[in-house]
């Protein structure tokens, strides 16, 4: 985190690898005098050459901030030509002090051989122009990545936003009519407890972050204030049978991943059954993955290749967009006939296991 930090403040980043890498410089010239036996005096000339370096590479920095923009041919021109007259001035500067410190004072015939092999310096300087270029592009690379992850984030939690949301629209229409029937009938009881227990469901769809996945216990205990506001309508014909193991108690699932299928089968299935009917939920964890089962024992529905035929409501076709966009290709979605009969969903999704609260 601390790297990361640094090179996300170019100011800094810039100034440690341009210290860090004269002082690179200077360590190898050091090892090159030792093999050519150079006297101990020539480590002050190599600390002033370094030193002459690393200060003349500063005004190249703003240099090639100024032509960033330009044309290629003119950041070619550019920093051919700003490297060479860099290199050239650099090199004069390193005879000087060659000259000066290591050959006491001694003084050329010809100011031209101040000028002379001077293309390792300009070769350098050249090295330093590519690094330079090199990183920052580099760090523009990572930064445009950032830019198009941070918004692909953005759009799927928009978009699973909108998904969750859905479903609040719906399932109030449906139990808000429910309500009013009840009222119609005079059954202001049991209307009155359905107020209440809507309160209490809408309390925590409102609590829960619709981005964040919860644990499947939660997400059961969720289902059953759902459940407990429909057993006011159907009373004794809707029985739940939920059937779920440790581990897959404390596997992370979607908030009300279940709740819009437990929705269409008590509308499209128990509804429909003057006995009433039985949903049963079931989960269990296999080879790393969650295995879900959400069954009915209604009159089940026309099915082929694993997808409902005909099909006019929004659960389903809301529940795989949102399995879609939080897993992308990595779930598995089916439809099936129930045994004996009725419909059967499945569900499989990665296993993440919800983080201990000890």
């Amino acid at each position: 985190m601390k790297w990361q930090a640094l090179v996300d403040n170019r100011q800094r980043f810039f100034w440690v690898l341009q210290i860090a890498g004269w002082i690179g410089y200077a360590l190898v010239n050091y090892i090159g005098s030792k093999v050519f036996e150079m006297r101990d005096i020539y480590v002050f000339v190599i600390v002033l050459n370094a030193y002459a370096g690393c200060l003349m590479t500063v005004p190249l920095r703003y240099l090639y901030r100024k032509i960033w923009n330009s044309k290629p041919w003119v950041l070619i021109v550019v920093v051919f030509s700003a490297s060479y007259v860099t290199g050239t001035l650099w090199s004069v500067i390193q005879k000087f002090n060659l000259w000066e410190i290591y050959r006491h004072g001694y003084r050329p015939t010809e100011w031209f051989y101040y000028f002379q092999q001077g293309l390792d310096s300009v070769y350098i300087i050249l090295c330093w122009s590519g690094l330079y270029f090199g990183i920052k592009y580099y760090q523009l690379l990572q930064s445009e990545r950032q830019k198009a992850l941070k918004a692909n984030t953005m759009a799927h939690e928009a978009q699973l936003k909108m998904l969750r949301y859905q479903l609040n629209p719906h399932f109030l229409f449906n139990t808000l009519n429910a309500i009013s029937t009840l009222i119609l009938v005079e059954e202001n009881k049991d209307a009155n407890q359905m107020v209440s227990r809507l309160s209490d469901f809408l309390r925590y769809t409102l609590n829960t972050d619709p981005i964040k996945k919860v644990p499947l216990e939660q997400e059961i205990h969720a289902l059953n204030l759902y459940l407990e506001i429909e057993k006011v309508r159907f009373d004794e014909r809707l029985s739940i049978d939920v059937s779920m193991s440790e581990e897959a108690k404390q596997a992370l699932v979607p908030s009300l991943l279940l709740q819009p299928l437990i929705e269409n089968s008590i509308k499209y299935a128990i509804a429909h059954m003057t006995e009433g009917g039985k949903l049963e939920i079931k989960a269990q964890v296999f080879a790393n993955e969650l295995l879900l089962e959400v069954g009915d024992n209604g009159p089940g529905a026309d099915i082929k290749n694993g997808k409902l035929l005909n099909a006019s409501g929004v659960g389903i076709a809301n529940t795989q967009d949102r399995l879609k966009t939080l897993y992308e290709n990595n779930y598995s979605f089916a439809l099936s006939h129930n045994t004996p009969n009725g419909l059967k969903v499945n569900i499989r999704v990665p296993y993440e296991k919800a983080e201990s609260n000890d």
